[in-house]
């Protein structure tokens, strides 16, 4: 259930060119893998919306990780936050990924990694067969942690050969909308499903303003749906693309 905290910066570190890592204590109780915060900036009107990349269980709460791009004054800001200081947010928002117990094919475009990261975690922790392919246009922008890492091209040149390679069953993804659709395609050559964390710029982050709608055909039905509170996860065969 959503709820607004009010959490501790416990670290802050610039990983790359742009990218920061930082690490919240609250007392947040639980978070999946594809779920994601919703932090408020002083005298910004909407709060600015990030992935969960990391969560952990302490004593007397918990720690919560965000991966994020420097790039507008919401950005900036959090990324001149110190150790110790205060920072609100909304928690846990959206659905998360739906584990199986199937080989899994996880795929990170850009900062998209970042809720691959988590459900990585998480499937490494009930011993499911996964496979973490992450792409970056550059070596400065690239972020740890995939077991392959791409530079320069794109992941999806990748995908089919480690879809055979490794017995794919099950593929998740997050990354720019062309990569979520072309991996969704490639989901339904092979007859496999496709999990997406699906990136939309969101103003309330709760569902109210509709700011964020897609549609989804369902049960072969045309049905417009917020990303914030229906999603971010989708199954991809389910989006129309437009």
């Amino acid at each position: 259930m959503k709820k607004n905290y009010i959490g501790t910066i416990k670290s802050i570190k610039q990983i790359n060119d742009d990218t920061f890592k930082i690490s919240i204590f609250s007392k947040l109780n639980e978070a999946k893998a594809g779920q994601f915060v919703s932090i408020l900036i002083p005298n910004k009107t909407m709060r600015r919306p990030f992935s969960i990349s990391n969560f952990k269980k302490e004593e007397k709460g918990s720690i919560i990780e965000i991966l994020f791009k420097r790039k507008g004054d919401g950005t900036k800001y959090i990324s001149n936050l110190k150790v110790e200081e205060k920072i609100e947010f909304l928690a846990p928002l959206g659905n998360g990924f739906e584990i199986k117990n199937e080989n899994s094919l996880l795929v990170g475009a850009g900062i998209g990694i970042a809720p691959m990261l988590f459900l990585k975690k998480e499937l490494d922790e009930k011993n499911i067969k996964n496979y973490l392919i992450s792409g970056f246009k550059s070596e400065k922008e690239a972020i740890q942690g995939s077991d392959r890492t791409i530079i320069g091209n794109s992941v999806l040149d990748y995908v089919e050969d480690i879809i055979k390679e490794k017995n794919i069953k099950l593929i998740y993804c997050c990354g720019p909308i062309v990569v979520l659709e072309k991996i969704s395609k490639i989901g339904l050559k092979h007859n496999i499903e496709v999990e997406i964390a699906m990136e939309k710029i969101m103003a309330c982050s709760i569902g109210v303003c509709r700011g964020c709608v897609i549609k989804l055909m369902k049960d072969n039905k045309i049905t417009p749906v917020s990303v914030c509170k229906d999603g971010p996860i989708f199954k991809g065969s389910e989006v129309i693309w437009e």
